[in-house]
């Protein structure tokens, strides 16, 4: 039987605070100044110097502002990396709106299909309502991108730049959102009076001229062909005339991204390592390149992290960044709080408690551009964020190795970099998890 609070419950509890005299001290600090500065460790802070001993020169730090698509800059910031360091051009950015907006509409597309193929499922069914909670949004993972870049390409940002909306997606996202869920009403009703695909196919596609048309006024409509003109650090002068998008990722970028896979770690019971795994209902393109994660230990997967920041490559990876963390100061650090000894309690979750209790999951994703390295272990790494240069040092953050071990979740790899048990396990034929599975959560973070 439920047992309510009494009153001689809450008056130990405050008896209990008011024996201790330091406790006023405590609470007067955390009324007066928030949780995290009056716990803030200066150790910790003195600790994280931004010094690395493996680092990666990359340049000004680019500028998500108001939207979610934290995963898309820091995958195209892998990309510019390269085509920086392979044409000297500094600075050099790829168009995120170009991507928004196919990504935008694929995933409309994607949305529509997942709700003539669950036609069948109730309405209020945990599935349906998954589906319905969010048609599209700005997140993504690593696998999402690559299946736009393999169909449309990318562009330089000066030929495809930001707009108001790209920059503040909220407004667009209501409005797609709208439409899409009562489109998937319509199409339910015609599944449900036994229309024929046919029908329902003619349905969708009306449905998507609209989602095409709203995309089009609020970000500008992508360009099938471009010039291509720069001046590099030498001052040389070049052009390229009438070059496509899928052109100029093959020719400016050159990376076969089937080369570069997802390695997580997720240590729940339900997960075991050197499998691979898959997420239903999860991605972009219908059709197009898959989800597909190797799960390993976390050991595993920072000595591949480090192995392709020696070699001179960023490193795109998914994390919390919520936790334990300080954005003015660009630190991210399991010691930067002191909750414990403020509050007098312990918070002592293990990573796998925390993806399975819903503590936990990725949320934001950037790149690694450095790595400390003391008698071959690391113990702090550099990170290139999205937020522009007034966070951190210019933009970049620090981020401790219990961190790293805690908190992150996907590093994408290339597949040379693998040991051959590695790449046979990668092989394998996913497991299918659940929509809702923590794995399957998006980089949204803004």
């Amino acid at each position: 039987m439920a047992k309510e609070i009494s009153a001689s419950m809450i008056e130990t509890f405050s008896e209990k605070i008011h024996s201790v005299a330091e406790n006023k001290v405590i609470q007067d600090s955390v009324m007066k100044n928030g949780i995290n500065a009056a716990t803030l460790n200066s150790d910790a802070v003195v600790s994280m110097n931004p010094v690395f001993s493996e680092e990666i020169e990359t340049g000004k730090v680019a500028d998500q502002k108001l939207s979610g698509r934290c995963w898309m800059f820091a995958a195209l910031n892998t990309f510019r990396h390269k085509f920086s360091a392979d044409f000297n051009l500094k600075d050099f950015e790829l168009s995120q709106n170009y991507t928004l907006f196919w990504d935008k509409f694929e995933k409309a597309n994607y949305f529509l299909e997942s709700i003539i193929d669950t036609a069948a499922e109730p309405l209020d069914g945990r599935l349906v309502s998954w589906l319905m909670e969010t048609p599209q949004q700005d997140g993504g993972q690593w696998d999402m991108l690559v299946a736009i870049i393999e169909k449309y390409g990318v562009v330089p940002k000066q030929v495809m730049p930001e707009t108001y909306q790209s920059s503040r997606t909220v407004e667009l996202n209501r409005v797609l959102n709208t439409k899409l869920r009562e489109v998937a009403g319509i199409l339910r009703t015609m599944s449900a009076a036994g229309k024929s695909s046919e029908e329902l196919e003619k349905a969708k596609t009306a449905a998507l001229g609209a989602i095409y048309r709203i995309l089009a006024f609020a970000l500008g409509e992508p360009p099938k062909t471009f010039d291509f003109e720069y001046r590099d650090e030498d001052k040389k002068f070049h052009r390229d005339l009438g070059i496509t998008p899928q052109e100029f990722f093959k020719k400016y970028i050159g990376l076969d991204l089937n080369d570069y896979i997802a390695v997580i770690n997720a240590p729940t019971q339900d997960k075991p390592y050197k499998k691979t795994y898959t997420v239903q209902y999860l991605g972009t393109v219908v059709g197009g390149h898959p989800i597909k994660y190797l799960n390993v230990d976390m050991e595993t997967l920072k000595s591949l992290a480090i192995s392709q920041i020696k070699e001179g490559e960023s490193v795109w990876f998914g994390c919390d960044v919520g936790k334990y963390s300080d954005n003015k100061l660009g630190i991210m650090d399991t010691a930067l709080f002191d909750y414990t000894t403020a509050f007098g309690t312990e918070f002592k979750m293990t990573k796998a408690e925390r993806l399975d209790y819903k503590h936990s999951c990725l949320t934001h994703a950037m790149v690694l551009t450095g790595v400390n390295l003391v008698d071959g272990k690391s113990n702090r790494w550099k990170v290139e964020n999205s937020w522009g240069e007034k966070w951190g040092t210019k933009g970049y953050f620090a981020m401790s190795d219990p961190w790293m071990d805690d908190y992150t979740y996907q590093v994408v790899i290339n597949k040379k970099y693998l040991s051959n048990e590695l790449k046979a396990a990668f092989e394998q034929k996913p497991i299918e998890l659940k929509p809702w599975d923590p794995m399957g959560a998006l980089a949204v973070m803004q």
